[in-house]
């Protein structure tokens, strides 16, 4: 194809006398923001994940305006390893929760707590002693709760902290000075809401690097494999590898700037989305950069014209991608808003590196790059190979029809699943791997009321006494008291009969919510109420999301392809590919891996995912084909584009399954759930949609695929 065919910027990118410029400085410019320019910092905040306006969420808000916060409670636990704890034991117990109390400053035994340490139950401080709550006869009040059975003890410890990352220090500090303190024949552990949280921080120590080497391990296998080059390779991972450092910087620094919160797994969402996305955009790039060299002597003209080819597929992808993120900005969550800032940034960074910093840096090394399959000219082209995806078309090709009933029947099948899916996992349901707080509020559970380790919080500005007494009304309620009182804010724990994160828990808290509704400015809060209006946002989100990515995704085929069937085909497509991909992934869940709920979350960053990546693949295809009906016709034009692009569309969903796969590295449900649908819909969407139900269609309808657009030889 002659060069003057070619557009400018393309000419200009691949260009013998610019291409060093287009290769070398963005990257340069990249390493000197990445070795000077740090990561976005803020400091956390408990309203971080929760929705804005739910009811658990004023609670937080109103909480937070108590003069002194004490910060989340840490449940210290002494468990006898066989039998009771004698008194003796007991009573070196409570000196140790008097000097625990002490040094956390914390303001002593709470409410109503046993005046002793020979036994006592209750809740958060045990049944009431004399007037107002104190211990009878004036007698000192302990710290110490001994269970009626006398096998386990607790006290409640505030965690003051500064950020994660010192609730985290803080935690395992207090762990090892218990060990190191407990008496002999005594187990002690650390739960509650400072000891859960600072297990999942856990989780993200270090957890940026090894996302960082799985990503980057399975991208360069993945790549090996494709090319079977020891060469070609680094190039697109060393030009991926720069981009997402990059936007790791970028991203939580416009975060920071524009005061969107984000938590731990934002950047390593972000990484997995910039490695697969630009990995792609790569794929697609060199394949045809590869055929072009098959067909022109010089490679500065064959990477001009594959650059002009394929930069309409990746730019309508990428923009149809990072539009479909920024829908994120409207969730209720602010760390979903976050993330979807994060990861658009992210993907408009791999975007420009694969379309400006790619092609110029191939086209410096030489046709060598390749070796040892180094194409020249003459070769054959993928398009008139009549290797296995020339078969597949055949194939389709003698009976769309029954491919088409064969594949929807298919996906319907898998999308029954959808029809049995729960929502909402448990405080216990959320690692792969037990932590010890969760171990912990286990044991707390059997000694103790079964809420204990995560009480019902009511925070009020109305009269603390008779929200009091409405809370202790609730049937299901064990026990109930002021633990906090400042400036007109009180705050009320409430521990329930029922085992945190069941259904009998969360409907205690519906029944205190109804209790309290009659007073003007009172909210409910705690690990239960956070998860009911986790659920009802979470619900409310997808209505209003998922509806405007669709749309989005369907606006941007329209522009693209000038059409209304092949767009209202392919999002039919992604759609079904989400429901079929949702429903196996829930047996999967349900029968291999024992999850009894899927996180709230999931369902919508699955659909934004699936769909906006999904339809990446539709791009790359019908781009393709339209391309090759405007010489061919609609028939021999999807065939000869399924030939050309089957490869590589394939390679791209394998190595962008694989990368998602990556999330299970982290011991946290809610990102190996997420990483396992896409793993399943993409493979789904590039082995059997892509490559058999969109040919299929197009071939069953013909020209009417395009209508009204003509695009066959004239």
């Amino acid at each position: 194809m002659p060069s003057h065919r070619t557009p400018a910027p393309a000419r200009a990118i691949a260009g013998r006398r610019l291409a060093w410029f287009f290769a070398l400085v963005p990257i340069l410019l990249a390493i000197a923001v990445i070795a000077f320019v740090p990561e976005g910092e803020r400091e956390a905040s408990p309203l971080d994940t929760l929705p804005a306006g739910a009811d658990s969420t004023l609670a937080v808000e109103l909480e937070e305006q108590l003069p002194e916060d004490e910060g989340q409670v840490a449940i210290v636990l002494w468990t006898a390893e066989s039998g009771e704890l004698d008194a003796a034991t007991q009573e070196e117990l409570t000196q140790q929760a008097v000097s625990l109390l002490a040094e956390s400053g914390g303001a002593g035994a709470p409410e109503g707590a046993p005046n002793d340490a020979s036994g006592g139950s209750g809740g958060a401080g045990g049944p009431e002693g004399g007037p107002e709550g104190g211990p009878p006869g004036g007698a000192q009040q302990s710290p110490l709760v001994v269970a009626e059975d006398g096998t386990a003890a607790f006290v409640a410890v505030p965690v003051s902290s500064t950020s994660a990352t010192d609730n985290i220090d803080k935690v395992e500090d207090l762990r090892d000075q218990l060990r190191e303190d407990a008496p002999d024949g005594v187990e002690v552990q650390v739960t509650g809401p400072a000891g859960i949280q600072a297990d999942i921080g856990q989780v993200f120590d270090g957890a940026d690097i090894r996302l960082l080497a799985a990503t980057a391990a399975v991208v360069a296998i993945l790549l090996i494999i494709t090319y079977r080059s020891p060469v070609l390779w680094l190039v697109p991972l060393t030009v991926v590898a720069i981009a997402d450092r990059l936007a790791a910087i970028v991203s939580t620094n416009v975060l920071e700037v524009v005061g969107v919160a984000w938590d731990e797994s934002t950047v390593g969402i972000l990484s997995v989305l910039v490695f697969g996305a630009g990995t792609d955009y790569a794929l697609l790039l060199i394949s045809r950069y590869r055929d072009e060299l098959k067909t022109t002597e010089s490679r500065y003209e064959a990477m001009a014209h594959a650059l002009s080819r394929t930069f309409e597929a990746v730019l309508s992808s990428a923009t149809t991608v990072v539009l479909g993120l920024l829908t994120l900005l409207l969730s209720a969550i602010p760390t979903t808003r976050g993330l979807g800032l994060a990861c658009a940034v992210g993907v408009v960074i791999a975007a420009t590196f694969a379309l400006v910093v790619l092609p110029a840096a191939l086209v410096l090394f030489g046709r060598w790059v390749f070796w040892p399959r180094v194409p020249h000219v003459g070769d054959p082209v993928l398009v008139d190979s009549r290797g296995v995806w020339s078969r597949v078309g055949s194939a389709v090709a003698r009976r769309p029809r029954t491919f088409v009933a064969a594949t929807v029947a298919g996906l319907a099948i898998l999308s029954l699943g959808t029809l049995s899916i729960t929502t909402g996992l448990d405080p216990a349901d959320q690692f792969l791997e037990q932590p010890d707080a969760i171990s912990a509020a286990e044991r707390l559970g059997e000694s103790f009321p079964a809420g204990t380790s995560d009480p019902i919080q009511v925070v009020t500005r109305d009269e603390p006494k008779q929200v009091l007494a409405a809370v202790e009304d609730v049937e299901g309620v064990d026990s109930a008291r002021v633990t906090t009182e400042a400036d007109g804010i009180a705050r009320i724990d409430a521990v329930p009969d029922a085992e945190p994160g069941s259904d009998a828990a969360q409907a205690v808290v519906l029944d205190v919510r109804t209790a309290v509704a009659d007073f003007d400015d009172t909210h409910v809060g705690g690990g239960d109420a956070e998860s009911i209006d986790a659920e009802e946002y979470a619900a409310s989100d997808r209505q209003v999301i998922l509806p405007l990515i669709l749309l989005l995704v369907l606006g941007a085929l329209l522009l693209l392809l000038r059409s209304i069937v092949a767009p209202l085909l392919l999002v039919a497509t992604v759609v079904a590919t989400y429901a079929a991909s949702m429903g196996a992934s829930w047996w999967l869940f349900q029968t291999v891996f024992g999850f009894e709920a899927m996180d709230t979350g999931v369902p919508l960053l699955a659909f934004l995912f699936l769909v906006a990546l999904g339809v990446d693949y539709n791009i790359f295809l019908v781009t393709r084909a339209r391309e090759e009906a405007r010489e061919h016709g609609t028939r021999t034009g999807m065939l000869r584009a399924l030939t050309a692009t089957g490869g590589v569309i394939t390679s791209a969903g394998i190595l962008l399954a694989a990368v998602f796969a990556v999330l299970g590295v982290l011991p946290l449900v809610v990102l190996a759930q997420l990483g396992a649908i896409i793993f399943v819909g993409v493979l789904l969407d590039t082995l059997v949609v892509r490559t058999v139900l969109v040919p299929a269609l197009a071939l069953t309808l013909g020209d009417t695929f395009w209508w009204p657009r003509k695009v066959g030889p004239t």
